[in-house]
């Protein structure tokens, strides 16, 4: 008998990375979850949630925007216990690295869920060729808070991997991982990588943060994405995750992808080529 599998923000950065290897494993069925699939999903709609999770036996989730908004953990007890009562057994979720809300959640899967794995992530390598980084990287200039702050992003793959091998084996079950790169960036050294591996003259600049929302407004970025972006840079980029852990190894008995190798791999797409 498959398993079925069900894949919360299927579109998005992971989730779509996660659907894929999935839907390349003839013992499983996956149901793609999102506001456009047949049977939509959304967060923000309860109604939507029964229909998606029927017959499902294995829950992905990834919430968006992120964990960190106010009315996420409220969302998550609600989908968790209605899932848990509907006969899910288990639930994988992706959750932010030092992010106390995102614990939160943490905490009300553990407790609904019948089985769980957390997975924990740094700052994607991908937002910078998926995301609010690249507008600034096609234009040459990025400008950005806490130039000094250390991460070690984290590439797309190695967490879809991480979570493709959880959701499929239960030998991860309650257990958390906190998954980072093999070393520590700052934001300039990763735009100056990126800069190296596409050829392009692309400045870094460092602001304040009062001085990055300014900005973020001036351009007429939506409310609530700058709250989250904002949110971000002044509590999760303090220092708490300055530092790399071997979580991605462990568990997928390889490497975590490093940042340089991402950076010459995406510039080969030409993502970073500006059209004009």
């Amino acid at each position: 008998m498959k398993k079925k599998i069900l894949v919360l923000g299927s579109n998005g950065k992971t989730g779509r990375r996660v659907a894929a290897r999935l839907e390349n494993n003839p013992e499983v069925e996956v149901r793609l979850g999102s506001r456009n699939e047949k049977i939509p999903f959304d967060w923000e709609n309860s109604q939507t949630w029964e229909n998606v999770i029927k017959d499902i036996d294995t829950v992905y989730i990834t919430f968006q925007p992120d964990l960190a908004v106010p009315f996420a953990a409220e969302a998550i007890e609600n989908f968790t216990k209605l899932a848990t009562k509907n006969g899910l057994q288990k639930i994988v979720l992706l959750s932010g690295r030092g992010e106390k809300e995102a614990q939160v959640c943490e905490e009300i899967v553990k407790k609904n869920a019948r089985y769980w794995t957390i997975i924990r992530a740094s700052w994607f390598n991908q937002n910078f060729s998926e995301s609010f980084f690249l507008d600034p990287i096609l234009y040459g200039i990025v400008a950005l808070p806490r130039a000094e702050a250390l991460e070690p992003f984290t590439d797309a793959d190695d967490i879809a991997d991480v979570v493709t091998t959880a959701l499929l084996n239960d030998s991860h079950n309650g257990k958390t991982y906190e998954l980072t790169g093999p070393r520590l960036l700052t934001f300039k050294q990763a735009v100056n990588e990126i800069a190296e591996a596409s050829g392009r003259n692309i400045t870094f600049q460092s602001l304040s943060l009062e001085e990055y929302t300014q900005m973020l407004r001036e351009y007429q970025v939506p409310q609530d994405h700058i709250w989250l972006v904002n949110y971000l840079f002044e509590h999760v980029l303090d220092g708490r995750n300055s530092n790399i852990t071997q979580d991605i190894e462990n568990v997928l008995g390889r490497k975590a992808k490093d940042f340089s190798l991402y950076a010459k791999e995406t510039a080969k797409t030409g993502i970073w080529n500006p059209k004009n």
